[in-house]
């Protein structure tokens, strides 16, 4: 169960695991470099979405994006993480995920999803949740 995947960049989406603890708040930022990893991307007339699934593939959450010159933040709330998974084992659940974009660019918009992955949810170590 959540065990790492091998990132492929390109053409395909990087496959991320993302690990956050039930009832906490977590972010994920996805930084959009030039072959050279340094030189940022102009994502001025990028618009983000993402989305956390059941295993249905229904969509279970939408997350949180913001975004800034070159990047983009996925977040969820603990009060939504608190929701994911009810056992008291270390890997409570396991949610696909991802992060789509539209890219406006003279007029014509093309949508590109640039992240997937799994959302590993590990148990939170209080039975309430809280310290």
């Amino acid at each position: 169960m959540c065990s790492p995947i091998i990132e492929k960049y390109g053409a395909s989406p990087a496959n991320i695991q993302w690990t956050v603890v039930r009832g906490d708040t977590a972010i994920l930022r996805v930084d959009f470099l030039d072959d050279d990893e340094v030189t940022i991307f102009d994502t001025s007339t990028w618009t983000y979405t993402s989305s956390a699934y059941d295993s249905s593939g229904g969509v279970l959450d939408n997350l949180t994006v913001t975004s800034g010159a070159g990047y983009a933040e996925i977040k969820v709330e603990g009060t939504t993480t608190a929701n994911w998974g009810t056992k008291y084992v270390s890997v409570v659940a396991e949610l696909p995920f991802d992060l789509q974009v539209v890219i406006t660019d003279e007029g014509t918009n093309t949508r590109w999803t640039p992240v997937v992955g799994t959302i590993c949810v590990l148990g939170n170590v209080s039975p309430a949740g809280r310290l």
